[in-house]
């Protein structure tokens, strides 16, 4: 080897083992998904909020966040309160947050949509966010977090009342007397008038 080259490797040798490795951060991302309304029915408008916590103390670089749904939203946003988001789909929304320090800062990612109105009811939605870094965190196995709801349906209409649903006792039907049984009364009336009428000329005697 030629004298030259002995004096490159040598500084080649010494600057690797100067740079430190780039090993797993000593943060560990802990994302937390919530869906409001929970199980919204078509057309309503829901909201995905993810927020974005580390536990100990550092910088994870070049962190990625990533949403997907199964279940088609109309007019998507999403507004993140770092970094951009430039892919923002029906079913999926990437945002490039960069370098995160812990436990200083935080992360929050919002996204919007509306449930299509022409998704069936009881249609199965499944939501995934999975956290990306450019150099893994301390436990990659939690950078995932997800849920899942039925589409909800159209409100039943409400059931119309009968009279006694209501707290009030329902009407009794009227009756109606057979016309012998009222015969029969007029008959046994006109008899007691004539009996008090001789009972009352025996008395002035």
């Amino acid at each position: 080897m030629l004298p030259g080259a002995r004096s490159v490797v040598a500084v080649l040798t010494v600057l690797t083992a100067w740079i430190p490795a780039q090993g797993p951060s000593p943060v560990d991302l802990v994302p937390v998904l919530t869906s409001t309304p929970f199980a919204a029915p078509p057309g309503t408008r829901v909201t995905h909020s993810v927020t974005v916590s580390g536990t100990g103390t550092g910088t994870v670089r070049g962190v990625r966040m990533t949403f997907t749904t199964t279940v088609g939203l109309d007019g998507v946003t999403a507004t993140p309160n770092r970094g951009t988001c430039p892919v923002a789909t029906a079913q999926t929304v990437v945002c490039e947050l960069g370098d995160v320090d812990f436990p200083a800062e935080g992360v929050t990612v919002t996204v919007t949509g509306t449930v299509r109105a022409d998704t069936p009811p009881g249609t199965l939605v499944q939501n995934l966010v999975t956290l990306t870094p450019a150099e893994p965190d301390a436990d990659p196995g939690d950078d995932t977090v997800s849920n899942a709801y039925l589409v909800a349906g159209a409100s039943a209409a409400a059931p119309r009342l009968s009279p006694s649903a209501t707290g009030r006792p329902a009407p009794r039907p009227a009756t109606r007397m057979p016309a012998a049984a009222a015969a029969g009364l007029a008959g046994a009336a006109a008899v007691l008038v004539v009996a008090a009428i001789l009972l009352w000329r025996r008395r002035r005697r």
